[in-house]
């Protein structure tokens, strides 16, 4: 009788210590997902801080691109402000004149012209890539010819 009441407890104690064992490696699995989730969040919310970041500074990468066309004296600061725009992961989206539209990277505020070839005739405010995203679009007069 002694025997089988020490091997019912060894089977109990080998059970307790499977249980126990399995709970010990569901909460690492807990524990690691947790971590990888926050990881997953940190990322997120400095992805759009940084995002809101460079939203913000836009009005004033308008007026400074506005002040060196206007005044002479302030062309080297092209040079500069490029430089600095590429270091922030900012490029700017091709406008120019005679650029084809996409609507996927121009806003057209204004189309002239009846045919189905659609080119840029002006643009009025620069658009951005931000980390190869488009940030903005560009604002462009479109014609049709």
């Amino acid at each position: 009788m002694k025997k089988d009441n020490k091997e019912i407890e060894k089977n109990e104690s080998a059970d307790k210590i499977a249980e126990l064992t399995q709970d010990l490696q569901r909460t690492r699995a807990d524990f690691e997902n947790y971590r990888k989730q926050i990881e997953i969040q940190k990322e997120s919310l400095a992805r759009a801080t940084k995002y809101a970041t460079v939203m913000k500074v836009l009005p004033l990468l308008d007026d400074i691109e506005r002040a060196v066309k206007t005044y002479d004296e302030l062309k080297p600061l092209e040079g500069t402000l490029s430089k600095t725009l590429k270091e922030l992961g900012l490029a700017r989206i091709e406008s120019g004149e005679g650029a084809e539209f996409n609507p996927d990277l121009h806003d057209a505020v204004l189309v002239e012209g009846d045919g189905e070839k659609e080119t840029i005739s002006e643009t009025l405010r620069p658009g951005y890539y931000y980390e190869s995203e488009v940030l903005r679009p560009a604002m462009v007069k479109v014609n049709k010819m």
